[in-house]
């Protein structure tokens, strides 16, 4: 059985480069993403004849791990990087189920074992994927309503944009703090989730190699984002967070941080919408220019 725990800051020193070299856009294949959400999800990790492997365990209703594993990467026999985890399953009780199979690993897995899967679309973890000049240029008339939000901030407001250093990841924690306070009561379980994961993303923020930037407005931090490379090309956006009641806060630092700390990048990831309507109009509105498949692989019965 491979030998699954729970990340660790020293992990992404031999994880990150596997994810690099793999060229994956799917935010399922990032460090920081594993390390903030564990608590969550129950996420842990395991190496394996050079393998990354995943799983995530969540409770049925008789209190029992039901184990979902994430689709290996890395080089090698991937065949045999399937059974393993297909075994580990096997040990623990149940069928073989893969999560974050896009098309291309999808068409690997049903090569490798004709017949045996069925593929389920979740369309709910699709991430949204944008090229990045787009994000920074926001041209033509599908993003006249985004430059207007802007403009109206920057009349409106004294405003400066920084990175987020040592010396301000206080005040974007504060920031995050309140922003919870102020919308708590339309999920409460879900904002101590998120609130428990950009604390931990703070609390690690270095040492996870995460990059951000802050928006100020009459010199208070009203927006904040962060996230870290995936490979040379693509840049994962993992956390946004701007107070509603300032206009043009959301799409000025989503404008900022492309334009003063993205520009290298091809592709900027927004990741999925997790079946929120306001997450998805929202991410939809910025006209996606990949929207990334993705599948649940589950042995047929």
């Amino acid at each position: 059985m491979l030998d699954f725990r729970p990340p660790v800051t020293e992990d992404r020193k031999w994880v990150a480069p596997i994810i690099s070299h793999a060229k994956r856009f799917g935010c399922d294949y990032s460090f920081g993403d594993m390390f903030i959400w564990q608590h969550v999800y129950n996420i842990r990790i395991a190496s394996h004849d050079g393998f990354l492997f995943s799983i995530n365990g969540t409770d049925d209703d008789n209190g029992v791990k039901r184990p979902t594993y994430g689709f290996p990467v890395g080089e090698g026999n991937l065949k045999e990087a399937i059974e393993l985890i297909e075994e580990d399953s096997a040990k623990r009780g149940y069928g073989l189920e893969m999560f974050g199979l896009n098309n291309e690993c999808v068409k690997k897995v049903e090569e490798l074992f004709p017949g045996k899967f069925d593929f389920e679309p979740l369309r709910d973890s699709f991430d949204y994927i944008y090229l990045t000049e787009n994000l920074i240029n926001l041209p033509g008339k599908k993003f006249h309503g985004k430059r207007n939000h802007i403009a109206a901030f920057m009349r409106e407001n004294e405003w400066s944009y920084e990175p987020i250093t040592a010396d301000n990841l206080d005040e974007c924690r504060a920031m995050n703090a309140e922003w919870e306070r102020r919308n708590r009561e339309k999920d409460p379980e879900a904002m101590d989730d998120e609130l428990d994961a950009i604390n931990i993303s703070f609390e690690n923020y270095f040492d996870l190699g995460f990059v951000g930037g802050l928006l100020r407005a009459n010199g208070e931090v009203v927006a904040f984002t962060f996230g870290e490379e995936m490979n040379p090309e693509v840049f994962c956006t993992h956390i946004e967070k701007a107070y509603a009641d300032v206009r043009g806060a959301y799409p000025m630092i989503n404008r900022e941080f492309a334009a003063n700390a993205l520009s290298q990048y091809k592709y900027i990831n927004r990741e999925d919408d997790t079946g929120s309507d306001g997450l998805r109009k929202a991410k939809l509105s910025y006209c996606p220019d990949i929207l990334l498949e993705k599948y649940m692989a589950r042995v047929k019965k």
